[in-house]
């Protein structure tokens, strides 16, 4: 088997079991990684992600499947995660898209692409179904992901 496939398998393997250290350790120290709701995260912000939706993580299920490899770097796949937004108690069941660059037997890179009006429609019910589509409804997630980020950073991460 390829190592850039073993990496993917290995790193949503782990996110099934909620095990955020062998996730961030599939992941380079310089990762770059970008989604609808975080927006642009760099090294230790994006591995503090992983543990924070690990952390707080309810009645979680993950899948993941087709894995490809595009050539010696880049890879993708598809990935559900089926779990309770905390904020709200509503169940979301999100199917995204990543995209990886490897080198080094590291991620560099990861996107993950999913539509954020949908996610919003599920995790907010019907504001999320009248306002998801709207800049000021993404906007406002996106700011409070950011400082959730952080607040949990500043907790859980001094040095």
């Amino acid at each position: 088997m390829n190592n850039n496939k073993q990496i993917i398998e290995r790193f949503y393997s782990a996110f099934q079991q909620l095990d955020y250290k062998t996730m961030q350790d599939c992941y380079s120290d310089e990762i770059v990684f970008s989604d609808p709701v975080f927006v642009l995260l760099k090294g230790e912000e994006a591995k503090a992600m992983w543990e924070m939706l690990c952390k707080h993580a309810k009645d979680f299920k993950l899948t993941f499947s087709d894995i490809e490899l595009l050539d010696d770097e880049y890879a993708t796949c598809k990935w559900t995660a089926t779990y309770i937004f905390s904020k709200t108690g509503r169940r979301v069941e999100n199917k995204i898209k990543a995209f990886m660059r490897l080198a080094d037997g590291k991620i560099i890179e990861h996107s993950d692409a999913f539509r954020l009006s949908k996610w919003l429609e599920q995790a907010f019910g019907w504001k999320g179904v009248l306002f998801g589509w709207t800049g000021f409804m993404k906007r406002g997630v996106q700011k409070a992901a950011r400082k959730g980020l952080v607040a949990f950073m500043d907790k859980n991460l001094k040095v």
